[in-house]
């Protein structure tokens, strides 16, 4: 049985700090690129970062760039997204998301995702 578990949301004042951390199992960990996507009360989801599955590839949304960082670990089957400055436009659920389909191209894509966890909430102050 596939899981991806998210960790690490909390409530952050604005210009702070979160790391969230998903965490896999049930899977070839190495052979999926993994996505962050978040939404927001009201709004779709949307994407954040992505990394593809050897970490050669990733991307940003422009909203986040040079304040979020994504990574991987492939020993320890697990991606981080690293938050920083953040602000109150921030506040989401965070997801993240698996893809299997190695088209690095598309991680933007929510519909290329082939599984998903539960999420975790990001509240920022103002």
């Amino acid at each position: 049985q596939v899981q991806l578990v998210e960790s690490g949301g909390g409530l952050v004042q604005a210009g702070g700090s979160l790391r969230l951390s998903c965490a896999a199992s049930g899977l070839t960990f190495s052979s999926y690129s993994v996505g962050w996507f978040r939404q927001a009360p009201g709004k779709e989801r949307e994407f954040v970062a992505a990394v593809d599955w050897i970490g050669a590839y990733i991307d940003y949304a422009n909203s986040v760039k040079g304040r979020f960082t994504i990574a991987r670990d492939n020993a320890k089957n697990a991606v981080y997204l690293q938050m920083n400055s953040l602000k109150p436009e921030d506040t989401a659920v965070y997801y993240c998301g698996a893809e299997s389909g190695h088209q690095y191209y598309l991680l933007t894509n929510e519909e290329e995702y082939d599984y998903w966890g539960q999420g975790t909430q990001v509240t920022v102050s103002s």
